[in-house]
């Protein structure tokens, strides 16, 4: 099973909300941990992680806080795992060379390598942007209710 790393979960969780966030202002790591009850010395980890890989940039002082470092659509969530987990792998092979017993004789190894890259096609094609679109309140319409007179 495909399955992300909790340090993943956070990052995205954290992408999202600064692209919600928008132009408003950036965010310190114990706003967003806060809002999501997410570990603040993991989350601190994480975000500055993505500093590191050019995701994310931050400013210290009283108005510091991250912002992400380029527009949400220009951000992918295989940027994401990536910058965090490192390379996206269906099988043991598929990241360590050579060291499965089976190597040579494996019928399934280049099969496997195709579904990673689209699995990674797929992942590279989902922005930041399209998981921050799911927060847009939708707006409530109201309608005004008549009483007729009985």
């Amino acid at each position: 099973m495909l399955r992300l790393s909790k340090k993943t979960d956070y990052a995205l969780m954290a992408m999202k909300h600064l692209a919600v966030r928008g132009d408003r202002g950036s965010s310190s790591a114990r706003e967003i941990a806060g809002q999501y009850d997410i570990p603040i010395e993991l989350l601190a980890k994480v975000l500055q992680r993505l500093v590191r890989r050019g995701l994310l940039v931050s400013q210290q002082g009283t108005r510091g806080g991250y912002q992400l470092a380029r527009v949400p659509t220009a951000i992918s969530v295989a940027d994401v795992i990536q910058a965090i987990d490192g390379p996206v792998a269906v099988t043991a092979c598929t990241a360590d060379e050579g060291a499965c017993d089976q190597f040579a004789k494996c019928n399934v190894r280049d099969p496997l390598a195709r579904v990673r890259d689209r699995i990674l096609s797929a992942l590279g094609d989902c922005t930041i942007a399209e998981l921050a679109a799911d927060s847009i309140p939708v707006p409530v319409v109201r309608t005004a209710v008549l009483h007729s007179p009985l």
